[in-house]
């Protein structure tokens, strides 16, 4: 029985050694692995070095030096007040509550036109950019594509603080696709003004700010460079071959009619296109145009023009804002032309006037009478206040 007891003993102490050694072999391993961990983490935040250490072999994190886009911000900051968001507003027949039958465009309820009809409400059709070039007592004028402003029934633009206002066109040019908006000065800090397009040449650095996709996206500026300075394209409705100038700056729908300045904050151009896709389809990025700001000015100029009560251009029918393109068979292109072109008639010749009233296409005969010369001055007269 003795030995019973004590063979029972052995066994249960052997037991015990065994499940103490198992135990012990898994606590060492759990104990190894943790080691392992607790060493490799150790190793690798060793290898971090604190911003500003000068530990051989760290990295460190040094302080800014001179902005080398202080440059482009500067010429930002100079311009994006000037900048504004310009909505096109059309009458719509609602039906089944649809909105945005105009393609792009944020669609919402507008205040209703003339015509008391409720079912015909002033609805978003599309949105631009502009950018504001003059101001003048208690009006300031903005510049941007005739195609942004197309069929509208009512006019907004929206300034750089967010304020909206009423627009009115005071004139457009179909085949420049250039338009010109007045607005109330009230709000109006900043005016930009243009510089020399002639002066700019291939690689030069621009930026270009508009509100691409719309108004929620207001003030966006990118950046680019000038990738030719004198391209030659189909604008406008008719197909007139214009000049452009060709950037890689990313332009956008709804970045039509913004500025394209450069780094002094000029502006140079005014964004009107992009090539999207070739003849074959194939996608095409980074080619955008822009009309010269040269171009630009003339076309404004033009724009605002005044016509006196009783001179030739009013008996003719011409009215304020009417483009004059062509006298006979000579292009104009400015006031200076115009005079050129009439200089080649006698008092008392007839001379055909082709002119743009609301992006169409008119023609009028001008009855020379003795004091042409006079009333041409004053038919071409400009509002350069």
């Amino acid at each position: 029985m003795n030995r019973i007891k004590q063979a029972f003993k052995d066994r249960l102490w052997l037991g015990v050694i065994i499940v103490g050694l198992f135990a012990g072999l898994i606590g060492g391993g759990i104990a190894l692995g943790i080691n392992n961990l607790v060493q490799h983490h150790e190793e690798v935040t060793s290898t971090r070095v604190p911003a500003g250490s000068n530990k051989s072999g760290g990295t460190k994190v040094n302080k800014n030096k001179v902005d080398l886009n202080g440059e482009a911000s500067q010429a930002y900051k100079s311009v994006q007040g000037a900048v504004v968001s310009v909505i096109n507003k059309q009458k719509v027949q609602q039906s089944s509550g649809t909105l945005g039958i105009f393609g792009y465009g944020n669609s919402s309820n507008g205040s209703s036109s003339s015509d008391s009809s409720s079912d015909n409400k002033l609805e978003t059709a599309s949105e631009g950019s502009g950018v504001i070039y003059k101001k003048s007592g208690n009006s300031a004028y903005v510049v941007t594509n005739n195609h942004v402003v197309k069929g509208s029934n009512a006019l907004q633009v929206i300034l750089s603080n967010g304020k909206k206002v009423n627009a009115d066109l005071v004139g457009a040019d179909s085949a420049t696709d250039l338009a010109v908006l007045k607005i109330n000065a009230a709000n109006v800090k900043t005016v930009a003004s243009f510089g020399n397009s002639n002066s700019i040449v291939p690689g030069q650095d621009v930026l270009a700010i508009g509100s691409p996709m719309g108004s929620e996206y207001a003030n966006t500026v990118t950046k680019g460079i000038i990738s030719a300075k004198d391209r030659t394209l189909k604008a406008g409705t008719d197909g007139t071959l214009t000049s452009v100038i060709q950037t890689d700056t990313a332009i956008n729908s709804g970045n039509s009619g913004g500025p394209l300045i450069n780094m002094a904050g000029q502006v140079i151009g005014i964004n009107s296109m992009k090539l999207a896709s070739d003849t074959q389809g194939s996608s095409v990025e980074g080619i955008g145009f822009a009309i010269p700001s040269n171009e630009v000015v003339t076309i404004i100029n033009q724009l605002i023009m005044d016509v006196n009560s009783g001179s030739v251009a009013d008996t003719a029918g011409l009215k304020k804002y009417d483009v004059i393109t062509k006298l006979g068979d000579t292009q104009v292109t400015d006031a200076g032309s115009l005079k050129a072109a009439l200089y080649k008639y006698k008092v008392g010749q007839n001379a055909k006037v082709t002119y743009y009233r609301d992006g169409q296409q008119h023609t009028a005969t001008l009855h020379l009478t003795k004091s042409a010369d006079t009333t041409s001055t004053d038919d071409s007269q400009q509002d350069n206040n």
